[in-house]
């Protein structure tokens, strides 16, 4: 690999918390190794669009404390194309730009892993995204303000629901994976956690709900994860009610809440060290690779590995613990 000099910085699909500071970490760890330093508008789109701006360390200056991604994010159908990607391959370098960081969930891994296999030019990829189901690090960024998000609405939710005898379906984002739900659902005392990895069918649920009621709770709130095999928190909540009445039965969507808002501190200290990690990982020579925290160290994974890898599952022992304290 050629002596990098100019680096790229971008965020791709979906917004999460703690981007915005993982983007300074980038700029200021480039600057302080000598790296000039390029951000590019709307991920790999902007790249087809050439729309880059040169950054400086005041270019990301109070930006750690805000939620969303200052570069944008955008889908992009043209950079799914060979001519796409030969486009924005052109643009790059037209920028001098050497090498990119890019900040996203696993398109975005495989956008860069594609870019850099085809163009040759050295690609770090970090996690952020809030669903938390990239292997290769034990926590992506975004997914604990989006968790705390959950838990401060579900409290909400709980209020109302034992002023009124209510049973509450809350549906949390999650398409794939099930995390949000099980650890929102732990923290807020959910009765029931419906997740996409768990076949749950609804006739078992009743029985949870009908044990609830015996037990005379006066509140009682269900987690449902987008993505779970039921059909969403409208459907399970209709079918459960055809044959369960003994609460008052509402739904709540929290939807893209849970990607909004300020970045927890875990989610500013994390996207930190990886925004640090991608830059002195390039500088090492590395590319086609992602960096992610396991336990207290930042490690490198390739893409190869960490896109194909299926090892990533939801904690068993927390599923039965959810279970256990519901009763």
């Amino acid at each position: 690999m050629k002596k990098i000099k100019k680096l790229g910085v971008f965020t791709s699909g979906g917004d999460a918390p703690g981007m915005n500071a993982c983007i300074r970490a980038v700029v200021r760890t480039a600057i302080y190794e000598g790296l000039e330093v390029c951000g590019v508008y709307h991920g790999y789109q902007g790249m087809i669009d050439n729309t880059f701006i040169p950054m400086n360390s005041r270019s990301v200056s109070s930006i750690i404390n805000l939620g969303g991604t200052i570069l944008k994010s955008a889908r992009s159908d043209d950079f799914r194309t060979k001519e796409g990607r030969e486009i924005a391959y052109k643009n790059i370098r037209e920028q001098g730009i050497d090498a990119l960081v890019g900040i996203g969930g696993d398109g975005t891994f495989r956008g860069g892993q594609l870019i850099s296999q085809e163009m040759g030019i050295p690609i770090i990829c970090v996690p952020g995204t809030i669903d938390n189901d990239l292997f290769g690090s034990d926590y992506t960024i975004g997914y604990d303000t989006a968790n705390n998000t959950v838990i401060e609405a579900i409290d909400k939710i709980r209020d109302t629901a034992m002023s009124h005898n209510r049973l509450f379906f809350v549906e949390v984002m999650g398409r794939d994976s099930g995390c949000i739900a099980l650890h929102a659902g732990i923290a807020g005392g959910a009765e029931a956690i419906l997740l996409p990895e768990k076949k749950t069918a609804i006739d078992e649920l009743i029985e949870t709900l009908e044990i609830a009621a015996k037990n005379n709770k006066t509140s009682t709130i269900v987690i449902v994860a987008e993505g779970e095999n039921n059909g969403g928190a409208y459907n399970v909540a209709k079918r459960v009610k055809e044959k369960f009445d003994y609460y008052d039965t509402k739904v709540s969507i929290l939807g893209h809440l849970q990607r909004g808002g300020s970045p927890s501190s875990f989610d500013r200290v994390l996207a930190t060290r990886l925004g640090y990690a991608a830059v002195q990982e390039l500088l090492k020579g590395n590319t086609q690779a992602t960096v992610g925290m396991r336990g207290q160290k930042a490690v490198a994974t390739p893409l190869s590995e960490a896109l194909n890898s299926n090892t990533f599952k939801l904690d068993k022992e927390l599923v039965k613990i959810a279970k256990v304290m519901a009763i």
